[in-house]
């Protein structure tokens, strides 16, 4: 097969025209053409007037040899890469020296299903409960105002990426194709086959929820065993080596080759293996709010006279400024046409992040606003950025006036440095509700300076972006994990044999495509170690 990129069309293009751009870019004849497959599917919006779609496709043809002599050279006619995932080993049959996986996010998910599929029959530890169980939980706070601090936005099947956009794109690396096979198990669980091909895919939380259950059967089926509301309290370590892990039950599971696929919220997990020696470092990360607009204002801002087009759906933006106190602000994890979501797991604090359906049709946008920060900002070890998390979500439940209220406040005031009393335009999706006034004292003052010059600066690139009436809500701390659990060349702990820190709460992800991708970079190299199998990491 061949790859053609940078195929451009209108965006009003009929479907023949696609074949028709193929025949006229290779100089072929029509009937030279055989199957055509949409590797991939962008928009180019910087002209809204003149907008087109870009496709990347894999096509036969008669003859591609001499079609690739005749295109020798050109970066846009070249041999389809070969995307098929292959495992680096098999276990023998009967093999008894089960690895364990901790988590059961999109990290601990690729993991297991991954060593599942070479035989090796993963025991799978979560400490929070099934998909379903876990979002009544969920509901509880957003509705009820009740907090379960072991089944909530952050822990349970599925982890974190469970409630949010559901973004499936990445800006990592990925020489070996991971990515492809990340996306390859969500269509087989039952994910829109567009995400194989559109440049930004995403499923939401709906669609997420009954495909994580059909790869825990998956798993199950193969041999794997998924154990719900187990809490790891203790690591046994001997000679520099894993023996063992203790659940908060009491029971001890023996065990040489662990996958630590915890969440970025997994905090008590991070004082425990940090008291028994587990090398680690503090990391940067970034804090900040959660804004919201009207997503039609987004839509016309991105699309112009296209806003409403059904190829284009809810538009998004990607937003960065450099401050004149030298720290960057920038839009994180934008969800259009979705709510700003309570995501505490941890009693009396307030925490915001942003979710979305797969239909995207809400009435606002939001995203976060978020000032980068570094261990700098929080000097005293690798424990320390916790600390310093755990203080700005403790405030902002203060500011809420408690019971799981966010604080939050009128762009406009913000701007101006005056207190919000009544809301505008903008009706906020928070659940459990907001409380206006004044967030001056919600973040550091380098971070509130640092985006009250952002705001505007912003509007020059989306026009009303710093509308008066939009809303800003308190406070979003957990954009990645505050520390890395350091890890070599082999994938596991620098100072702890057996031990591989994996996806975002070990700091080597960011967002369910890329802790998928590093779940199978861990498993790869723990089946590895365990089987004698070329390395392929």
């Amino acid at each position: 097969m061949l790859r053609l990129t940078e195929l451009r069309l209108p965006l009003d293009h009929p479907p023949e025209a696609l074949s028709a751009a193929i025949v006229e870019r290779l100089g072929i004849a029509a009937d030279d053409l055989g199957d055509v497959t949409v590797f991939r599917r962008s928009y180019d919006a910087r002209k809204v007037a003149m907008m087109t779609m870009i496709y990347t496709v894999d096509i036969v043809v008669r003859d591609e040899a001499a079609l690739l002599r005749r295109f020798a050279g050109d970066r846009h006619v070249v041999p389809t890469p070969d995307t098929n995932y292959r495992f680096v080993g098999r276990a023998p049959e009967g093999f008894a020296n089960r690895p364990v996986v901790v988590g059961f996010g999109p990290c601990g998910i690729f993991a297991g299903l991954i060593l599942a599929q070479m035989g090796l029959r993963p025991i799978i530890l979560e400490r929070g409960k099934a998909v379903r169980e876990r979002t009544k939980d969920t509901w509880g706070l957003w509705r009820n105002n009740v907090l379960n601090p072991e089944s909530n936005v952050q822990f349970g099947e599925g982890g974190a990426g469970t409630f949010s956009d559901g973004k499936l794109y990445s800006q990592i690396k990925d020489p070996k194709h991971y990515g492809r096979k990340v996306l390859t198990e969500f269509v087989k669980a039952g994910a829109p086959e567009e995400i194989l091909y559109v440049a930004k895919p995403h499923i939401g939380t709906f669609r997420l929820v009954g495909m994580v259950e059909a790869m825990r059967h998956d798993i199950e089926a193969l041999g794997g065993e998924i154990r719900f509301q187990q809490r790891v309290a203790d690591v046994l370590i001997e000679d520099g080596h894993v023996r063992g892990l203790t659940l908060a039950s009491g029971e001890e599971i023996r065990c040489d080759h662990v996958v630590l696929a915890l969440g970025h919220s997994a905090r008590d997990t991070f004082g425990m293996l940090h008291a028994r020696g587990v090398f680690m470092e503090p990391k940067p990360f970034s804090i900040g709010f959660r804004i919201e607009h009207p997503q039609s204002l987004i839509d016309k801002a991105r699309f112009g006279p296209n806003a409403g087009h059904p190829l284009l759906g809810a538009a998004d933006y990607k937003l960065v400024h450099h401050a004149k106190n030298g720290r960057s602000v920038y839009s994180f994890c934008m969800c259009p046409g979705g709510t700003v979501v309570a995501a505490t797991s941890e009693p009396e604090r307030v925490v915001t992040n942003g979710m979305s359906q797969y239909s995207r049709n809400e009435r606002n946008a939001n995203a976060g606003i978020v000032v980068g920060i570094t261990p700098a900002d929080y000097p005293g070890g690798p424990l320390a950025g916790v600390e310093f998390q755990r203080r700005w979500e403790s405030r902002a439940f203060e500011l809420g006036g408690g019971d799981y209220v966010a604080p939050a406040q009128l762009v406009g005031d913000f701007i101006a440095g005056q207190p919000s009393a009544v809301l505008g335009a903008v009706e906020p999706s928070y659940k459990p509700g907001v409380k206006l006034g004044d967030l001056t004292t919600s973040l550091p003052d380098y971070a509130i300076d640092a985006v009250r010059e952002a705001l505007p600066a912003f509007e020059r690139q989306i026009k009303g972006f710093s509308m008066r009436d939009a809303v800003l809500t308190g406070v979003e701390t957990r954009t990645s994990s505050p520390l890395r659990i350091t890890r070599g060349a082999d994938c596991q702990s620098l100072n702890v044999k057996g031990l591989y820190p994996a996806g975002e709460g070990a700091g080597y992800a960011g967002g369910i495509l890329s802790a998928g991708v590093d779940g199978i970079r861990v498993a790869e190299a723990l089946a590895t170690a365990l089987l004698g199998a070329p390395a392929a990491v």
